[in-house]
């Protein structure tokens, strides 16, 4: 909340709402003031007390804080109320509808000084520029929703710093991406601020970042610890459409409590419905799992599930990346053509600061299914595109792993010494399987029984 207003600003505030209401100065001051008192006030020449403040707001039927700071009665309610109407549309997946009305709740509660309310504002612009794949202002805008959130408790600021972590995860910064969340996890866990929504978030989001580092044991945990925090609503889109309805009629009739209390669950429940990417996720994950134990079938199922979950959301970006993750898997099935034409339908959605790990695996795979068709002039051409959005991510098991594939369809051309310096390449950039360089583990929750993770052990 704000200071408030200078004495002269207040002052022309009591005198016009006086006039509106048809008072005197001595009806507005009486029984505990004087018309005398009122008069300096209403010339700004005093400042007033809370105490004087109150009296004055009761006899004008005005709120304390609409007198002190011009800010209209409901007003901090009446902005929550259409931030779940955008997260309602952002559920939706109208992402640009969405920005819109959050960006006019963003200026309206900055210019009314409703810090909680234009946090939630930009965070919701960032999760729409997440959606939309603008990444540099989804940074931006959750580097602000942080600012603004600073003093309050950590699981408050969880979503920010989730949002920023994304982000750069999503630009092909894996290794910051792991820090932002694997450092947010161990300050919660071992300052037993075991918030069940912060740590979902959390754990869910750092599946990814992990899965392209390399960590697949830390990341079959993390989706583990994801699905158990999962929340169990039958149809969250429906019970929040009822809360929201619920909050305007209260808030019509002026029970403001009782409309913040329906407005919290909605703005609950139209999470739940976001963290539908987080989940389908977690399904990519068991998928990857299934795969790594040659369980192809369950494999492609789990992928698909984690496909369609995400065409659902239109979170284009993440549909994207769970695509050529099921592409590699009918590859193996022997379904090239059709793995072909699902990665080719999705690169485009894919560059060099969007998505750059998937991109360099969709043209590794077409590299190997052009080697297959003997067309070594694209499979040559889908390995060095691969290489190059390697090289910017950092992904070194990954680009060993193509650089061998790459020395060795040079060595089979007769190019021996490009060949040589292929496999060079690659083994600067070798580590073992299923190895990082990520420190230690984030301390884990002292109170959930952690389920035995299905991924092998390193070979």
């Amino acid at each position: 909340m704000r200071e408030r207003d200078e004495p002269e600003v207040v002052g022309r505030r009591v005198q016009r709402l006086r006039a509106q209401r048809g008072l005197t100065q001595r009806q507005l001051a009486e029984p505990a003031y004087t018309p005398a008192y009122i008069s300096t006030l209403e010339a700004g020449r005093v400042r007033a007390s809370d105490e004087a403040l109150r009296h004055i707001a009761d006899r004008l039927g005005v709120t304390f804080e609409e007198l002190a700071v011009g800010r209209p009665a409901h007003l901090a309610t009446g902005l929550r109320l259409r931030l779940t109407e955008a997260q309602r549309l952002l559920a939706d997946g109208r992402a640009e509808e969405a920005a819109v009305q959050y960006g006019l709740v963003r200026a309206e509660a900055e210019a009314h000084g409703l810090g909680c309310e234009q946090a939630g504002a930009l965070l919701g612009l960032g999760e729409c520029a997440l959606e939309t794949g603008a990444l540099s202002e989804a940074r931006e805008f959750f580097e602000r929703a942080e600012e603004q959130l600073d003093g309050q408790t950590l699981p408050m600021r969880v979503p920010a710093v989730r949002g920023r972590a994304v982000a750069h995860y999503l630009a092909g910064e894996l290794r910051y991406a792991v820090y932002l969340l694997e450092s947010t996890l161990d300050e919660l866990n071992r300052g037993g601020l075991h918030d069940p929504d912060a740590l979902l978030l959390l754990y869910a989001s750092v599946i990814g970042p992990y899965m392209d580092m390399g960590a697949h044991a830390r990341a079959a945990q993390a989706a583990e610890f994801a699905l158990a925090l999962a929340p169990r609503a039958g149809d969250p889109a429906l019970i929040a459409r009822m809360h929201r309805s619920v909050a305007r009629t209260l808030l019509a009739e002026g029970r403001i409590a009782e409309a913040d209390a329906s407005l919290a669950k909605a703005a609950e429940l139209y999470a739940q419905l976001r963290l539908r990417t987080e989940l389908a996720n977690c399904h990519w994950m068991r998928g990857y799992v299934y795969a790594q134990n040659g369980e192809l079938d369950r494999a492609e199922e789990e992928l698909r599930q984690a496909h369609t979950m995400l065409a659902r959301t239109r979170a284009a970006l993440y549909r994207s990346q769970a695509a050529v993750e099921l592409a590699d898997v009918l590859h193996r099935r022997g379904r090239s053509e059709e793995a072909a034409e699902l990665l080719q339908g999705v690169l485009g959605d894919f560059s060099s600061e969007r998505g750059a790990v998937h991109a360099a695996a969709a043209h590794r795979l077409l590299g190997i299914i052009a080697e297959d068709a003997r067309d070594t002039e694209a499979a040559e051409e889908h390995y060095v595109r691969a290489l190059s959005l390697l090289e910017r991510a950092g992904a070194a098991g990954d680009l060993a792993d193509l650089c061998r594939l790459l020395g060795d369809l040079l060595r089979r051309t007769g190019r021996t010494e490009a060949a040589l310096d292929a496999y060079r390449t690659g083994l600067g950039h070798r580590t073992a399987p299923g190895t990082t360089t990520l420190g230690p583990a984030p301390a884990q929750p002292p109170l959930w029984p952690v389920p035995p993770s299905p991924v092998p052990p390193p070979l």
